[in-house]
């Protein structure tokens, strides 16, 4: 007997650990190296597309608490993220390369997972099967499923451009991190004063965009959380200043002031050598990229080994299709895990996969599928991506906001964030516990 997983991504390869590791084979299929997708460069398994960072680290944050839930059900990519970070202050960053190797290493490695490198085109009906193709699933199984399921949407998402560290001039930045949280050389600070930042300003939102070719052009759905800079700009001169190039926590050294724009800059590895501009998503023309981001002082003489993309991400309408269990309403015996389900970001592609896992290997094992408790982040995301009252479903990532409210709502922020983590940690291992740790 054996379970089908369909992609290696951080979803899948999320479900195919928690298969094999119940003692389950697992047919793990990849399309790398034969074909790709137009985000994606390497080979590996797990690759981070748009950010090497996996947010917050704090659990009284949404993304902290999500990734402290996915370490208490034992997740594989927890793992390898703890052995490659990076400094990024308060926020769990990584090596990509680096994690992406560990990712493959211990899939490949298992033996009781078989990696076959295969595009599929077609829904599997030999096995339980997990389909997680991610937001960027091939056009012909996004065909199929289009047929099978109807209602599926799609939405456009962009990766920020990388400068190596070296080109940064470093007589116009200066490293620290906001409000003192973390290493002092975690981020290269990139000021500009009001004049400076008009003058990019103006550039950027009125540079070249590149060409969506053959997505659909006329009406782009962006994902407000990876909003292109250009198009974030365009909503006012003012918007970047609160949103990207917000300077708050932050004093210039050579002023003594708070700038009045400023770009972040965090490692991209663990060397040091290359830096991701932080919040700079962007769908520019490469050599309007170059122009117009080395307007910022700091990037003047700037050597981008990487410029910004965009790129279409699909996901399923999933209160019509998926129950909170990532299973289909009308066929219990296939799985969806990861940002197809619409739940959006890294680690919550990877704990949709850590369900999906859980519950195909369930399934195969004649128990009963399980869905965390609402009070917990996973749980609160699991119900909101299968709730039918939701009429204009869109990606929901980790917050606070999707949790049920508190009995006794603290007014302070951090002892109300506080007052949800403890009650969804709690929560989790009481469930874990009646449930024998799954």
């Amino acid at each position: 007997m054996y379970i089908n997983v369909i992609g290696a991504g951080l979803a899948g390869c999320e479900a195919a650990m928690q298969i094999a590791k119940r003692g389950i084979n697992v047919h793990l299929y990849e399309m790398k190296p034969q074909k790709r997708t137009p985000a994606h460069k390497s080979d590996l398994f797990g690759e981070l597309v748009c950010s090497n960072s996996l947010k917050a680290m704090r659990v009284e944050s949404a993304a902290g608490l999500l990734k402290e839930e996915m370490r208490r059900l034992d997740s594989f990519l927890m793992k390898c993220a703890d052995k490659c970070q990076v400094p990024a202050g308060g926020a769990l960053a990584v090596d990509r390369e680096i994690f992406a190797r560990l990712v493959t290493e211990g899939i490949e490695s298992h033996p009781n997972i078989t990696v076959i490198h295969e595009e599929i085109t077609e829904l599997p009906d030999d096995a339980i099967t997990v389909i997680a193709t991610g937001p960027l699933t091939s056009d012909s199984l996004a065909k199929a499923i289009e047929e099978r399921f109807g209602d599926s949407l799609s939405f456009f998402d962009a990766a920020a451009p990388i400068v190596t560290a070296e080109s940064v001039d470093m007589d116009f930045a200066f490293t620290a991190s906001r409000y003192d949280r973390g290493g002092d050389d975690d981020y290269i600070n990139c000021p500009m004063n009001k004049a400076e930042y008009e003058v990019f300003y103006n550039a950027l939102v009125n540079a070249e965009r590149a060409p969506l070719h053959d997505f659909d052009a006329n009406d782009p759905k962006v994902y407000e959380g990876c909003m292109p800079v250009e198009v974030l700009a365009q909503r006012g001169e003012g918007t970047l200043r609160f949103g990207p190039m917000k300077p708050v926590g932050l004093t210039d050294p050579r002023t003594g002031h708070r700038p009045w724009a400023l770009l972040q800059l965090r490692k991209e590895n663990a060397a040091g050598t290359m830096y991701n501009l932080v919040g700079f998503q962007t769908n520019l023309k490469f050599p309007e990229q170059k122009r117009v981001f080395s307007l910022i002082p700091a990037l003047h003489r700037a050597d981008f080994v990487r410029y910004g993309v965009m790129h279409r991400n699909t996901f399923l309408c999933s209160p019509k299709v998926l129950d909170s269990d990532f299973s289909v309403k009308e066929n219990k015996t296939l799985f969806f895990a990861g940002q197809i389900t619409g739940v959006e970001g890294y680690m919550e592609s990877a704990a949709s996969g850590i369900m999906a896992g859980i519950n195909a290997a369930r399934l195969l094992e004649g128990k009963e599928t399980l869905t965390l408790p609402r009070t917990t982040m996973i749980g609160a995301l699991s119900m909101y991506i299968a709730d039918p009252t939701v009429k204009k479903f869109q990606p929901m990532g980790a917050n606070l906001g999707v949790l049920p409210e508190l009995e006794n709502r603290p007014r302070d922020k951090k002892e109300r964030a506080g007052a949800y983590a403890k009650r969804a940690l709690d929560d989790l291992n009481n469930f874990l516990i009646k449930n024998n740790g799954e």
